[in-house]
């Protein structure tokens, strides 16, 4: 998945972030709405980390959510 498509999905996959970073407020992912700049922000916020550490974690929180449904669908065609 990528940063438009994660926009767009934005509903589903606020749970998985709230499962990750958790915390972020109801408020926050309000305001984050799938923008990687805002979710940027409020992670460097949250957690005290430097803007370069947020983008890397944001960057592979979008990743993982392209590669779970792939490796569930190559585990499920595994005899």
């Amino acid at each position: 998945m990528n940063w438009d498509q994660l926009e767009g999905k934005w509903k589903q996959a606020k749970g998985q972030v709230r499962e990750k970073w958790g915390k972020l407020t109801d408020d926050d992912l309000e305001l984050i709405a799938g923008k990687r700049e805002q979710l940027i922000g409020r992670l460097q916020e949250r957690y005290g980390i430097a803007k370069e550490e947020a983008e890397k974690r944001a960057d592979e929180f979008v990743k993982s959510l392209t590669d779970e449904p792939v490796q569930k669908k190559r585990a499920a065609h595994q005899p």
